[in-house]
C-alpha cells in the first residue's frame, strides 16, 4: 500500500454530514497534521479496507489506522483520533478506561442515528484546494 508512513490514516462516511462536520473539526484542531482522511466509499478507502482485512458488515464506524502499528474503529478509533487533538480535547483520551462494551454502546447509538439526527450527502464531500493534501 503507497499511504504515508508518518500520518494516521482516517476512514469516514463519506456522505455522513456527522462524519464531514466531524473530519473538518479533526482538521482544525489538529496543529502537528497528525492525520490523512480517506472516506470508506471512495475506491482509496475500499483499497485499504481490503487491506486490513476489515469486514464492513461488522462494523458501521470510523477506522484509525496507524501504518505498520494497527487499526481502531468506534469509541476506541474515536478516542485515539482525540488524543491527538488540541485544546482539552485531548483529555476525552481519558475515557479509554471506560469498558469496551459501554463506550461503543453509546458509539453504536450515535452510529445508529446519524443519518436521522444530521442528514447524509448524496455524495462524498469534495476538498478544497487548500484542504486537497490532507485526504487520500
Amino acid at each position: 500500500m503507497n499511504f504515508p508512513k508518518d500520518k494516521k490514516i482516517i476512514l469516514f462516511d463519506g456522505v455522513c454530514n456527522l462524519c464531514n462536520t466531524s473530519v473538518q473539526f479533526i482538521i482544525k484542531h489538529d496543529p502537528k497534521d497528525v492525520f490523512r482522511f480517506v472516506a470508506i466509499q471512495s475506491e482509496t478507502g475500499q483499497e485499504l479496507i481490503r487491506y486490513l482485512g476489515i469486514d464492513t458488515s461488522k462494523t458501521d464506524s470510523i477506522i484509525l489506522y496507524e501504518p505498520g502499528m494497527a487499526y481502531y474503529f468506534k469509541a476506541e478509533a474515536a478516542l485515539r483520533i482525540a488524543k491527538e487533538l488540541k485544546s482539552g480535547y485531548s483529555l476525552l483520551y481519558s475515557f479509554i478506561v471506560v469498558p469496551d462494551k459501554i463506550k461503543n454502546f453509546i458509539y453504536d447509538y450515535i452510529a445508529k442515528n446519524r443519518y436521522k439526527w444530521y442528514g447524509k450527502k448524496e455524495s462524498c464531500m469534495i476538498p478544497t484546494p487548500e484542504l486537497k493534501a490532507k485526504f487520500l
